[in-house]
């Protein structure tokens, strides 16, 4: 057990990025230049929400392709709520990103000598890559990971989760403390700039495709120092997770229904035709609801994924890592349906950030899952986030690397931990009252839930508490954004206020000691 009660060793470096995913390593290696770079890792270097992406990464590099129609199609299930700044600099960015990671040696699926795109719901042209079929998420990663240590100038620390960012006299970031439990030591990290890359929040709610590591910690610490957030209301679930009892969440791509799966009710009827033209292809969010609402209807718990009928071995060989986990559970996918429901599974919001990633707060920068430049709107178009983390990552990089503030010495927020409630408790209270869909009621009763748990006033001895801090805050940053916003609009569903507002679509917007605010 290590706790920040312990008398810290002291590491400096000119910056330091928190998350070891796509958007932390690809800012790491266009920070190097500039000065020494140190990479944090809670878990292990591989073990991040980029290493589980399965469904690929989306740009506009086919022959029929265009940024154009990219742009149009991310602008169109964003839901009005898109910045169109933030998602031009996704879509014209990207190619170059893309070429990059291949000189580097990522390993894109192909049709011969030509790169093989996917279609995935949503999209008007087939521009997903795949890397292994399945693994797309874990080939770029393990490829910028190789690429970061080739270049001088950056270290690594895993197994040390960062317990809150330090703060100068000014209230500028002057670094962070971790708790690293593997060597029983508390760390304090001084750099001259600090990138929260940390990933999602999906372990906030019970049901979830998220790691382990994905407690909301950048959003968390970020609050803590000071910063605005945004959007936090907006959080997509995946319309297709593994539904087995003792079976963890794990994500069916939806490459599978772009290869021709079909959603089946406990009937064998296919049924999204009735709720969408697009049908088993609609975004992503009209497909969660769907399946909740035949869930409903027929008092089920889950519906099928089918894709028996594209002959033997089929999802073996195009999809061979969900082949290998389903049939773990005793689930052939080659000859039989899997059980699906909706999980949480990425979240549009987090801190505020432009678009080089700089936050309200001097010093801080975001990129990845954890920032909120507005580039997914209300619902984020299928494949964009590994996009996000390798076009963000770099520009949040280069703008860091323009930091000329010294080294100095910084104190963490006022300590304290969660108590009056297990994290089991928390998890079970944000999936039933601020999930999928919501109302008033609901959000007013997990709000009052969360205020009665208490707070004692000590540094969490070690990593289960300061999660559990983590998870607590969001779940009220997230539950308050959401009684706040009275429409439906995304992936926010009121069933009070079922329809969205009129006029322009508004940002939340949320500052320490303040208010929702729509912008």
């Amino acid at each position: 057990m290590v706790s920040i009660n312990d008398r810290p060793e002291h590491l400096e470096t000119d910056f330091l990025v928190i998350g070891a995913g796509v958007a932390g390593m690809r800012a790491a290696i266009d920070l190097a230049p500039f000065g020494r770079v140190l990479v944090v890792a809670k878990d292990t270097l591989e073990e991040s929400s980029s290493t589980y992406a399965q469904g690929g990464i989306a740009v506009a590099l086919s022959d029929d392709d265009q940024v154009s129609l990219h742009e149009a199609d991310t602008l169109a299930a964003g839901d009005g709520l898109c910045s169109p700044e933030a998602v031009h600099a996704l879509v014209e960015e990207g190619p170059a990103r893309i070429q990059e990671l291949i000189e580097w040696g990522v390993e894109f699926d192909r049709d011969g000598p030509k790169l093989l795109f996917a279609r995935e719901g949503a999209h008007s042209r087939s521009r997903v890559l795949h890397a292994h079929g399945d693994s797309t998420g874990r080939e770029i990663a393990r490829t910028l990971y190789h690429k970061a240590v080739s270049v001088p100038g950056i270290t690594f620390l895993s197994f040390s989760a960062v317990s809150d960012l330090l703060l100068d006299t000014q209230g500028a970031v002057a670094g962070a403390l971790a708790l690293d439990e593997r060597n029983a030591r508390c760390v304090e990290l001084r750099a001259r700039a600090v990138l929260l890359a940390t990933g999602g929040l999906g372990r906030i709610f019970q049901d979830t495709t998220n790691p382990d590591v994905a407690t909301g910690d950048g959003v968390a610490m970020a609050w803590r120092a000071g910063a605005a957030v945004s959007d936090l209301e907006f959080v997509q679930f995946h319309p297709t997770a593994l539904h087995i009892p003792g079976a963890p969440r794990f994500l069916l791509s939806e490459a599978l229904r772009g290869e021709g799966a079909r959603l089946l009710n406990l009937r064998g009827e296919r049924f999204m035709e009735r709720y969408h033209p697009l049908g088993d292809l609609a975004p992503r969010d009209v497909v969660a609801r769907s399946i909740v609402a035949e869930m409903e209807r027929d008092g089920a718990p889950h519906v099928l994924l089918d894709l028996s009928g594209r002959g033997p071995d089929f999802v073996k060989n195009r999809f061979p890592r969900i082949h290998s986990t389903c049939l773990a559970y005793g689930i052939d996918l080659d000859r039989q349906p899997g059980p699906v429901l909706p999980a949480a599974h990425y979240a549009m919001g987090g801190v505020a950030t432009g678009l080089d990633g700089q936050t309200t707060v001097p010093g801080l920068y975001a990129a990845g899952e954890v920032a909120c430049t507005g580039v997914h709107g209300a619902n984020r178009l299928a494949s964009n986030s590994l996009l996000e983390g390798l076009v963000y990552g770099a520009r949040a990089g280069l703008a860091m690397g323009r930091e000329t503030r010294a080294l100095r010495p910084g104190t963490p927020p006022p300590p304290f931990v969660v108590t009056g409630i297990t994290e089991a408790e928390l998890r079970s209270l944000t999936w039933r009252r601020a999930g999928l869909l919501r109302c008033a009621e609901g959000l007013h009763e997990a709000l009052h839930r969360l205020a009665q748990s208490g707070q004692d006033p000590r540094p969490p001895a070690g990593r289960a508490e300061a999660e559990l801090r983590n998870i607590h805050q969001v779940a009220q940053l997230m539950a308050r954004s959401a009684l706040a916003r009275e429409e439906s609009r995304g992936a926010h569903r009121r069933r009070d206020f079922p329809n969205p507002w009129p006029g322009p679509a508004r940002h939340s917007w949320l500052t320490p000691g303040g208010e929702v605010e729509f912008r």
